[in-house]
């Protein structure tokens, strides 16, 4: 029995005892299988004595690993029944040496192990999109109050496995699972008015998207923050995000979201006053619709019909003139049958507040102060208001302000009315997209 001269100096050189060895070959193979080994300093001094020459492959890869080598014969192993020199091993051996040839295998075996190390399987992703298509659904009509918790466990799973190892086709599904989840918080924080939150909520979803390279991703989140520019008064930033969705990568995708993009750039473009672009941008919108493929994901990150003709009246009330104003109550009018018409589980309460406001809006425009008043009484009905919905009220109270209403008693108590409701904490019961 010759003793392994070359496994006694490095380990010297380094100035570990035999037991520290062995505890970090130990961690070695636990990282690398998952399971702990009871090896101690015994071991380690017989393999410096010689009684062990080729101990099991898993420990082979954790020794090399540990004294940082490529191959077992630079530590003075070798399988039983080869010649043992008496000298350190070096890699030059000859390619035909059988140590060579077993170190060789082993990195490849090595390799194969690393690569199948997953700490999620097929069940869990498909868990995760069930989750994920669930909440958005749930986002449309369930109180906000009971779907934050959720959509914030589910954020933290996604996060923790994604500090593991995966497939890399199983990372970029986690990743796209993280993306719709901050979606989800990205409208949260909007829907409360925090723009700060939503903002970084929403680059993360473009991180997530660009990571995964997944295109619907990528245009849905050029798709919010064009909204939450819009609703930051920041008109020309709101088209051009709403335009940059559209050509950015391989496009917006197959489903709504064309129309969702355009229809953005639209309304956009009309409040920044560009009223030939927004009407031009109007009816390629309505043609994407026609041309649409279903979604990948329904509810929040959909784009029903209602919500377009919602947008559309929205567009045509701020282009303004007689004829847009009628056509904005047509499309505004269209858009709330389609709402109550709709499933009870798929009815946003904050699109028909809103889709009633811009005809309150567009009935005083046109001089139908009655008409108005009882659109109004819709709204007024809710006992709170998404951050959007506050911000159409006050726009609407500082059109009463102006003439020919300024005068006129109805207009005063209304806009009374307004400034009481709108000072209430801009929380949705019944939360959806900031529209």
């Amino acid at each position: 029995m010759m003793a392994n001269e070359a496994l006694r100096r490095r380990r010297n050189v380094r100035r570990w005892t035999q037991t520290q060895v062995a505890e970090r070959v130990c961690a070695q193979v636990q990282a690398a299988t998952g399971r702990y080994p009871e090896l101690d300093a015994n071991w380690v001094s017989r393999l410096e004595r010689g009684a062990i020459t080729w101990p099991s492959g898993d420990y082979r890869a954790a020794l090399c690993a540990v004294f940082q080598v490529t191959s077992e014969a630079e530590l003075g192993l070798y399988p039983k029944g080869s010649a043992a020199s008496g000298r350190e091993p070096t890699p030059e051996a000859p390619a035909d040496d059988v140590r060579s040839l077993a170190a060789d295998t082993e990195l490849s075996a090595r390799l194969a192990r690393y690569a199948a190390q997953t700490n999620v399987n097929a069940l869990v992703l498909e868990q995760f999109d069930a989750d994920v298509e669930r909440l958005a659904r749930d986002f449309v009509s369930r109180p906000l109050p009971l779907l934050v918790p959720e959509i914030r466990t589910a954020r933290a799973e996604v996060f923790r496995l994604l500090e593991g190892r995966q497939h890399p086709s199983q990372t970029r599904h986690l990743y796209v699972v993280a993306g719709w989840l901050c979606g989800l918080a990205a409208h949260v924080s909007l829907d409360v008015g925090d723009r700060s939150a939503a903002a970084t909520h929403a680059r993360t979803v473009v991180q997530c998207a660009e990571i995964a390279e997944h295109s619907e991703l990528r245009a849905w989140a050029r798709s919010f923050q064009s909204l939450a520019a819009y609703w930051a008064g920041d008109y020309r930033r709101a088209a051009d995000l709403a335009q940059a969705g559209q050509n950015e990568g391989r496009g917006p995708g197959t489903g709504t979201i064309k129309a969702r993009l355009l229809s953005l750039e639209a309304r956009a473009r009309a409040a920044e006053g560009d009223n030939h672009s927004a009407l031009r941008t109007l009816t390629l919108a309505h043609e994407a619709r026609m041309a649409a493929g279903p979604d990948e994901l329904s509810g929040v990150f959909s784009f029903p019909e209602a919500k377009q003709w919602a947008y559309t009246g929205t567009t045509l009330l701020a282009v303004g003139g007689d004829e847009q104003i009628q056509e904005a109550i047509t499309a505004s009018n269209r858009a709330v049958e389609l709402y109550q018409a709709g499933p009870e589980g798929d009815r946003s309460s904050g699109d028909l507040r809103a889709a009633h406001l811009d005809l309150a809006t567009a009935y005083f425009a046109s001089g139908e102060v009655e008409g108005a008043g009882a659109k109004l009484s819709e709204v007024f009905a809710a006992e709170t208001y998404t951050a959007s919905i506050t911000i159409r009220l006050r726009n609407l109270a500082a059109l009463l302000g102006s003439e020919p209403y300024r005068g006129a008693q109805s207009a005063v108590d209304l806009r009374a009315h307004i400034r009481e409701v709108t000072g209430r904490p801009a929380l949705a019961s019944n939360p959806t997209e900031s529209r």
